[in-house]
């Protein structure tokens, strides 16, 4: 059962109702879905819910969805096939809820695509700290750059700020999801630089209570396994012992020109 209790006769920031965001809360718990659900519809947010994966394509075609609260233990296809299968195409945050609250189950959680993994039970606070950490970090990357900053270019690398997107020396469009984007884009403004655990959490302007250690360290992989030759040999991305990572290509500013 939920900490709500400390939520009722309590008032809780509400968010700004012109900035409202709209979140996709997939829960088959009833009980579990009506509590999230009014407790994020009274903060300002709106909510749509689903008891599974079956009707989701769906309801991502009809609406725009700035975040998925998705549960790990879902009738039909888990929460991990269904994470895994809006990572295909889609970048929206993902914060996954779950009863199993073991390192190596949030790191499998973390490395099937999603952003942040909360344990059931929660309190409410931690619920809205996650929420907005990551509707927070997803509006900072997705900020409109000046011109000259709306490209960056690496070793034959581009990443468009203005879309998100990332092609590589090729040409081809790689997917990046929200977080792998903010991680790459802080790296992009930091290169040559050490840049600690905590550095790259508040660069990305992420949550610290809501990381545990190895989680920024399952993202590095999730970058890495994208834009290394040689995961097992990384040249791009260097682990810097007691120190943190550095982003080792040189970067330059780039304009629309360098797209494909």
């Amino acid at each position: 059962m939920l900490s709500f209790a400390s939520y009722k006769g309590h008032s809780l920031p509400v968010e700004d109702p012109q900035r409202a965001a709209r979140l996709l809360l997939i829960e088959d718990d009833p009980e579990i879905a009506a509590m999230v659900s009014t407790m994020l519809t009274e903060r300002g947010y709106q909510v749509l819910r689903l008891p599974d994966g079956r009707e989701l394509d769906r309801m991502l075609k009809r609406e725009a969805i700035d975040l998925v609260i998705l549960d790990l233990m879902l009738p039909g296809e888990d929460g991990l096939s269904i994470c895994r299968r809006l990572r295909q195409a889609h970048a929206m945050p993902v914060l996954m809820l779950t009863a199993l609250g073991g390192e190596a189950d949030r790191v499998i959680g973390l490395e099937s695509g999603a952003d942040d993994y909360l344990c059931k039970p929660f309190a409410p606070r931690e619920l809205l700290a996650r929420v907005r950490a990551l509707l927070r970090r997803a509006r900072w990357t997705t900020a409109s750059p000046n011109d000259e900053q709306s490209c960056f270019a690496f070793d034959g690398w581009v990443l468009d700020m203005l879309r998100m997107n990332l092609f590589s020396p090729d040409r081809a469009q790689v997917p990046l999801t929200s977080a792998e984007f903010g991680l790459l884009s802080t790296f992009c403004r930091k290169p040559q630089v050490v840049l600690s655990r905590e550095n790259l959490l508040a660069l990305m302007h992420s949550q610290p209570a809501a990381v545990f250690d190895r989680a920024i360290d399952t993202l590095i992989a999730r970058l890495r396994r994208k834009i290394e030759d040689d995961v097992r040999d990384p040249v791009r991305i260097k682990t810097v012992r007691n120190g943190g990572y550095i982003f080792t290509p040189i970067v330059r500013a780039a304009g629309r020109d360098a797209l494909p």
